[in-house]
Formats: C-alpha cells, structure tokens, sequence
C-alpha cells in the first residue's frame, strides 16, 4: 500500500498544473498531473502535501484543504496507492524549475482539455464541490476501467 497526496494549486481562476516530461521511467510521462507525492514516515497528510509541493514548485502552502480521498488499486501495477486530494489557494513562495516536468498555471476553464488521466477528468470537478468524497478509481495496464464515489 502507498499513501501520497495530490494538490491542485489555484490562483487568479488558473490551477497549477506539472507536465511530467523529465523523470526516467515516469509512470506518468506525457501527462499533465496536481503537484504532490508520497508520504514520508509519520507525516500526517497536509505535511506531505506541504512538502512535496514546495520539493515540486517552490510554493509554501498555506492552509490546504483536503476534498477526499481516492483508492487506485494496483495503479501501478505493485501497489494500492491511497491518495488524499487537496486544493490549496493560499501559498507563498516562486515558482522554481521543477526536477519533475514542466510548471504551468493553466485557466481553469482549460483543464479538462490537457492530456489528464481519464480518471483525473471525473474527479477533477469535485474538488470543486462542497462534498467530502471517498472513491476507487480501477485502472488496467495504464488504461481506466471503472470507478465508485461516496460523497459526505
């Protein structure tokens, strides 16, 4: 099992979006992705979002705010990943040239077009609801299959 977060950074109706184009052997190469990562021994979820945002773009998050949380089975083909979803309005900080791809503020009304996950194109929109949700996503050799949602 790994845990990790996910944050979609937002300012002046535009979200922080990471084109994954420079690690070797990126599961998610050509893709467009949040900010975040995987935790750390005994962070609690918002400070592993913390870190990982500043480690990926060189924004020091204030306050994020935790939406959900979705499984993805085997999404790597090793492991269940638990990912704990975050938006985040308030930060401070430069944008910084990213280790892991290419740092965009693209116009909310734009995000659904890049080259996401199918999945991220579902949830996407309910990070924007007034609704805790907790939902499996089940993806197959890279490809999405299904998913479920609860929403609080």
């Amino acid at each position: 099992m790994q845990l990790a977060t996910l944050c979609y950074v937002i300012k002046d109706g535009k979200t922080l979006m990471l084109f994954r184009n420079k690690k070797k052997n990126d599961y998610h190469e050509g893709k467009w992705n949040g900010l975040g990562g995987k935790f750390e021994p005994g962070e609690t979820p918002e400070e592993c979002v913390i870190r990982e945002v500043l480690e990926e773009s060189g924004l020091k998050l204030i306050n994020p705010e935790l939406h959900g949380i979705i499984t993805f089975p085997m999404f790597d083909g090793k492991k269940d990943w638990y990912v704990f979803m975050f938006t985040a309005k308030e930060f401070t900080g430069n944008l910084i040239d990213s280790k892991e791809g290419h740092l965009e503020w693209i116009n909310n009304d734009n995000l659904l077009d890049l080259n996401l996950w199918d999945g991220d194109k579902i949830f996407i929109p309910w990070l924007s609801r007034n609704e805790f949700f907790s939902s499996k996503f089940v993806y197959e050799d890279g490809k999405y299959v299904s998913h479920t949602v609860n929403f609080y």
